[in-house]
């Protein structure tokens, strides 16, 4: 048993990792082929990102792939070796939370890499070493107290009931739930500092779109997201009365009123169309099939690993393996997602009137542009890992000419490696 799991793990890792190699040949050939949506300087700028963020990448998952054998091997025995409490939950608490701090650390380098290298380089980092080390500390704290409030949770269901791995799917469901309600108001707290929408023109046409598709939100506000990145971005948060418009500024600083309206009309598409509660669905069928095999798995791999047969021990074996399964349900999601995608452009050009189309169009040309974001990918790293349409095929959905593709080239781009 332990060797198969071992053995799944490692197909996980090396499918990801040829994935991300095919998507590195099919980039650099790309990038010096004819440019498609930016300039020759920009679209060359954007494959060099693509490829370094794909490359940094899979250094990250042959690091994830050792220290996995090394939990497997000796690590979770020696964290209940060196972990003692007499109260049992305080036992269980300890050695997850331990677990995940060591992740959390071992993890500290990739993110400092990509922030203070990588978009640094290319222009996205605005962020100050200050304000990482805050966000980071913040993050840390937070994971700490909610992460011990979840673990004793599961803890009590597994110690009291014989099909606690039903319940505790039920009850980390309502805890997914909890954190999208939340989420506005904990960033809002913690993270970006959130206020009203000045802008009363914007804001009436936004509340007319909102009334439009019945959408209910307890106001439009502008993140101040400037202070960390240069991307542009805006989301819907929240479940009820206590859902938020929030618009990043570097949003309102590059997209026209109608441009920006064009896109809200897209996420108003994706509330029209109940997508949110498609995607939370999904995500809670994923859930249900993690703990039905981890809830049921034999005895006997508590004895080949040397280690008792702990409620910890069964949670840390989900968080070992929720990577393998979310990469292997990724594909159905992403078909699903892509869908909703196209479902929800041609809401928002029919919100936008007979200029709506053009004007998401536009948007999207934009974000492209602005977020320096490579408009071509290798079909296979699509099939993987996209859960929007190729902003090409988005574009020839709403009935704008992307121009000529080297299609020859691309041929010859699916064939090749680093």
């Amino acid at each position: 048993m332990l060797m198969t799991i071992i053995g799944i793990y490692t197909l996980f890792i090396l499918i990801s990792i040829y994935t991300s190699v095919m998507q590195i040949g099919y980039v650099n050939v790309a990038k010096n082929g004819k440019a498609v949506l930016l300039s020759s300087n920009d679209f060359i700028k954007a494959g060099n990102y693509s490829v370094a963020k794909e490359k940094m990448s899979i250094a990250s998952m042959f690091i994830d792939y050792i220290v996995f054998i090394l939990w497997i091997g000796f690590g979770v025995k020696f964290l209940e070796n060196s972990i003692y409490f007499e109260n049992e939950a305080l036992l269980n608490i300890a050695v997850v939370m331990s677990f995940l701090i060591i992740n959390s650390i071992i993890s500290l380098p990739f993110g400092y890499y990509e922030k203070f290298v990588l978009d640094e380089k290319f222009g996205f980092n605005k962020s100050t070493m200050k304000q990482w080390i805050k966000d980071t500390l913040i993050s840390f704290v937070m994971t700490l107290i909610f992460g011990s409030l979840v673990v004793w949770g599961i803890y009590a269901i597994i110690s009291t009931f014989e099909m606690w791995w039903l319940l505790s799917f039920v009850f980390i469901f309502a805890v997914v739930i909890l954190i999208n309600m939340l989420y506005p108001t904990f960033r809002a707290m913690f993270f970006d500092k959130l206020t009203p929408l000045q802008n009363e023109e914007l804001d009436a046409q936004i509340k007319d779109l909102m009334d439009r598709t019945g959408f209910v939100s307890s106001g439009v506000f502008v993140s101040d997201a400037s202070k960390r990145d240069a991307r542009l971005n805006a989301y819907f948060g929240g479940f009820g009365k206590a859902k938020r418009v929030v618009l990043f500024d570097t949003l309102i600083e590059k997209l026209t009123a109608k441009e920006l309206l064009a896109v809200l009309g897209h996420e108003l598409g994706h509330f029209a169309h109940g997508d949110i509660y498609k995607n939370i669905a999904m995500v809670g069928g994923m859930l249900f099939a993690m703990f039905a095999v981890f809830g049921n798995l034999p005895s006997s791999i508590y004895d080949e690993l040397g280690v008792t047969n702990s409620p910890y021990f069964v949670m840390i074996l989900l968080l070992l393996f929720m990577p393998v399964l979310g990469f292997l349900m990724m594909p159905i999601m992403g078909i699903v997602s892509r869908q909703n995608e196209y479902a929800a452009d041609r809401t928002g050009s029919e919100l936008g009137g007979s200029g709506g189309a053009i004007e998401l169009a536009n948007a999207l040309k934009k974000l492209v542009n602005e977020n320096r974001s490579f408009p071509l990918s290798h079909p296979l790293y699509i099939f993987f890992h996209y859960t929007h349409p190729p902003v090409l095929e988005r574009l020839k959905e709403l009935g704008v000419d992307v121009g000529d593709i080297d299609k020859s080239a691309l041929g010859a781009a699916c064939q090749a490696d680093i």
